[in-house]
């Protein structure tokens, strides 16, 4: 039930109020999606009859009526509100994804869309005394007054999906939830569609059994009521109107000052001072992936900083610690909580696309440059007498179905694969993560490929005399990653001692008939302990010092060791 809070600015180097500000914000929007749960239970009732309806009121009026329940409840309607209000006056520019920019506008108009039914409702009990049951209630909005019950509907749906997106932009960052996506997108569904139906059952059976519900006498309203209204309407406008005005002040303000914050291919954004690079890129219809919505809950939308990074401002608590538990290199700052003073030249680390391979052609590695990064080498064992056996197209068949799952297997895990070199495969990862991040990965795409190979040798067992088998090495170090070739054949890759020590490996591999090779540099990276394993030291030609290495006979034994492949 989250605000959106992207972009928001960051205050002074050492404050708290940012962090105090968002936990308020979850907590409020978690008390009105409580409320929104009960209330649209309780209409749901209504699948069973009209009387439990009335029953469930009774427990749903103990939790939300009494004192506490009613200050926690509409302190936090005002509350959530004005920081949504905070938040539309703190962005520097309303250029947003579609959905943050539905949350948004959805939350600032909840409250003009249930001023009517707070009203007549909660407002009149307390001014009256009368308290309107689920009959007259029903009876007045589907029977009486249906387009005042269809806008009422239709302000709770509102309400809801408001609810929803706040929700799944905070859930999304966490790791466990793609493996409950599903459930939660179900009962994000299911719970507004019952009520809804609820209602209109209950709507059904009042109209066509109006005896079994005697009519209560209505109390006369209250000369108070539409004031009350008109006052609710009055304040709530005025706060938006006060924020928009405030927003056009300090635009007016601060486009006396400009930065300029250069992107990789020669692409310049200007804005005011106190714009963040996120909202820079989105003025500037730069494509910049911000997947929790510029709220520094992740960190998708960091970029390197390559030049003027000396007399910038220095991250705030917030930024430090999302950048401190990726181990983030000193010039990598959060797009959306950097803030540039002066003019800054920036490159943003993960692209739109799937494995980042335009933007790093874009981002300057055309002529190359030095990275820490992971190489997986991948072999088929025995293919050439497999080959020798086979017609040409069937060859051809099997080994693309062998790429498939290998390349399948690499992407899956975060890595790129580099080049196929006959019946071999060579990965890069590490090309827009850390180096502990890319050696979990290669580990994790070797753990794919294993799993893989034996869905397919069970799928094409009738076919294969003798099962395929595959010799693997992972190494970790430095290489030269950048675009090289000529005319069509130019591709993304990588060179250099840490590429010819991992094909090294991947030989020994194939000599020691064992799956798995495991250089030092990457289980230590990747924060394997292989204390138990066969240790070998391999020498490698034209490399000064012998490289230590782990062999795993078989690479499925691994699983558990750091991290398992996700299915």
């Amino acid at each position: 039930m989250s605000s959106v809070q992207g972009g928001a600015a960051p205050l002074a180097p050492g404050s708290e109020y940012p962090i105090r500000t968002r936990e308020v914000r979850l907590f409020t929007g978690l008390v009105l999606g409580a409320f929104l749960l009960t209330h649209f239970s309780n209409h749901a009732l209504g699948l069973v009859s009209v009387e439990a309806m009335e029953a469930g009121r009774v427990w749903f009026n103990r939790l939300w009526r009494n004192p506490v329940g009613t200050v926690i409840l509409y302190g936090s309607v005002f509350a959530h509100f004005v920081l949504a209000l905070l938040a539309l006056y703190r962005r520097r520019t309303l250029r947003m994804p579609i959905r943050e920019a539905a949350q948004l506008a959805l939350g600032v108009s909840l409250p003009f869309l249930l001023i009517a039914h707070v009203v007549g409702t909660r407002i009149e009990w307390t001014l009256t005394g009368h308290d309107s049951g689920y009959p007259e209630v029903v009876r007045n909005l589907w029977i009486n007054n249906p387009d005042i019950g269809a806008r009422q509907a239709l302000a709770l749906v509102i309400a809801w999906l408001h609810g929803c997106l706040g929700i799944y932009f905070w859930l999304r960052p966490k790791p466990w939830f793609p493996a409950y996506a599903l459930l939660l997108y179900t009962g994000a569904v299911l719970v507004p569609v019952l009520a809804l139906l609820g209602f209109a059952e209950a709507g059904r059976e009042l109209a066509d059994l109006p005896e079994r519900f005697s009519q209560r006498p209505v109390h006369p309203d209250s000369d108070l009521l539409p004031m009350v209204g008109l006052s609710l309407y009055a304040i709530f406008g005025g706060l938006v109107v006060a924020t928009l005005a405030g927003r056009a002040v300090r635009s007016l303000r601060l486009w006396s000052r400009r930065v300029r914050i250069f992107y990789p291919n020669d692409q310049v954004a200007t804005v005011p001072l106190g714009f963040s690079v996120l909202e820079a890129s989105r003025i500037a219809g730069i494509p910049h992936i911000s997947v929790c919505g510029g709220r520094g809950r992740c960190s998708t939308c960091r970029v390197r900083v390559l030049e003027g990074a000396q007399r910038q401002p220095p991250p705030t608590p917030q930024e430090r610690g999302t950048l401190a538990r990726i181990k983030a290199g000193p010039n990598v700052r959060l797009a959306c909580q950097f803030r540039p003073t002066h003019d800054v030249s920036v490159v943003p680390i993960l692209s739109t696309g799937r494995n980042g391979v335009t933007a790093l052609v874009r981002g300057g590695r055309a002529q190359g440059q030095e990275q820490e990064i992971a190489v997986l080498f991948c072999d088929l064992r025995g293919f050439t007498t497999l080959a020798e056996r086979r017609l040409p197209f069937d060859t051809v068949f099997i080994l693309n179905r062998y790429f498939e799952a290998v390349g399948e297997s690499v992407e899956d895990a975060g890595g790129y694969i580099d080049k196929f070199i006959g019946d071999g495969v060579l990965a890069l990862f590490g090309l827009r993560t850390t180096p502990q991040q890319a050696a979990q990965q290669a580990l994790d795409a070797a753990l794919r490929i294993k799993t893989a190979l034996v869905h397919l040798n069970e799928e094409y067992e009738s076919e294969f005399e003798h099962p395929l088998k595959i010799a693997m090495s992972l190494h970790a170090g430095p290489a030269i990653v950048g675009q090289m070739g000529y005319g069509q054949a130019t591709s993304l890759t990588a060179v250099g001692d840490t590429i010819n020590a991992a094909s090294r490996l991947e030989g020994l591999a194939k000599e020691l008939d064992v799956e798995l090779v495991i250089s030092e540099d990457l289980a230590t990276r990747a924060g394997l302990d292989l204390s138990d394993r066969d240790r070998q030291i391999v020498s490698i030609r034209g490399r000064a010092a012998p490289l230590g290495s782990w062999i795993i006979p078989q690479a499925d034994s691994l699983v558990g060791s750091s991290q398992q492949p996700s299915s």
